[in-house]
């Protein structure tokens, strides 16, 4: 596989213990640059969903055209609420939550809801001990084989990429639907889940009327179909690489989870843009507080960032096949080579 890793003059190298200091001066948001970055996203995405109607009266191959660039600003419009769930976007929290809610809306995200689950994310991710929650469910080798044929052929099927990139934005979506089960599950997440399922059958309902069924069907379905598969690929190239660190609770260290759980996705800089820099999911992970905006210029402020492993374009295409972590290798693996692999331990 392509998928770069870190020099082997760095691969033993640790995150300084001073990180905290490090990214402090990023870690402050801006007010001006972050109304500036609300204000044209929002502005730009209605643009472009009116765009979206008119273009019909031309050709729908227009419209499936732009489609591309919507998506892309829903997916920056969810980065800006992704943002106010980590309290970078202001540094009011109070500015925050109603950004992060208006924004939650325009995606059709339950923001208490997301933002909680995600918070379990940033404070698990690459803990094998903690799994589960807010990530793409992995078992080990161990796991999987230990399983009847039944178990064995369900996660099969969800590891599939062509399960993860058409079923699994219809299941990311009706997950959004439903408030958490779990032990702790606070009120404001209901609420936040019933009342976004509100809003988006009341709006759904009024552009029916207006607009007519088969009108918004093909005009915004695609739009919002594909920020959502562009948004499970680019998770899942963000922490399901080869040399993903992965390790069990007892040994796992938070800042090196981050930068070496966590990959560098080099975007084209246009793709770059829509997705908020967010392929600089290293920096972002090690320190959640630093606004989308400034993600590059602490990533150019200190070798450590370094440290995280370098996907482009075609590795992010590669390892949609890794299904399995090996607890030998340490690292992830297809099904094919997980079955070679156990085989060969069986004898």
């Amino acid at each position: 596989m392509a998928t770069a890793v870190p020099a082997a003059s760095t691969a033993s190298a640790q995150v300084p213990k001073n990180w905290r200091s490090l990214v402090a001066p990023y870690a402050q948001a801006s007010r001006r640059a972050s109304v500036f970055q609300l204000v044209t996203t929002v502005a730009l995405l209605l643009g472009a969903l009116v765009a979206l109607y008119w273009a019909r009266k031309v050709s729908y191959l227009l419209t499936l055209g732009l489609s591309l660039p919507t998506a892309g600003l829903l997916t920056r419009t969810f980065i800006i609420m992704h943002d106010c769930g980590h309290g970078s976007f202001f540094t009011s929290r109070r500015a925050n939550d109603i950004v992060g809610v208006l924004t939650g809306f325009l995606t059709f995200m339950p923001y208490a809801k997301w933002r909680r689950e995600h918070a379990l994310h940033h404070a698990s991710s690459g803990d094998l001990d903690r799994r589960g929650i807010g990530d793409i469910y992995t078992l080990t080798m161990a796991e999987y084989f230990a399983k009847g044929w039944m178990g064995r052929l369900t996660y099969r099927l969800s590891r599939m990429p062509a399960f993860l990139l058409t079923v699994g934005p219809v299941y990311f979506f009706l997950h959004q639907r439903f408030p958490s089960l779990r032990k702790g599950a606070a009120r404001d997440e209901l609420m936040s889940v019933l009342l976004t399922n509100i809003s988006v059958i009341g709006l759904i309902a009024i552009l029916v009327m207006v607009l007519g069924t088969k009108t918004l069907v093909t005009t915004y379905l695609p739009a919002y179909y594909l920020s959502l598969l562009g948004g499970i690929w680019l998770f899942f190239a963000q922490h399901q690489f080869e040399d993903a660190y992965w390790a069990e609770h007892e040994e796992w260290d938070y800042a090196n989870a981050a930068i070496r759980g966590s990959s560098y996705l080099k975007l084209p800089r246009v793709m770059q843009w829509f997705t908020g820099n967010i392929g600089l999911h290293h920096v972002h992970h090690l320190a959640p507080k630093v606004p989308n905006y400034k993600l590059e210029a602490a990533h150019n402020s200190h070798p450590m960032f370094e440290l995280a492993p370098v996907l482009r374009m075609p590795d992010a295409v590669k390892v949609l096949r890794l299904a399995l972590f090996d607890e030998e290798q340490r690292k992830l693996v297809s099904f094919g080579e997980a079955r070679r692999r156990w085989r060969a331990r069986r004898g």
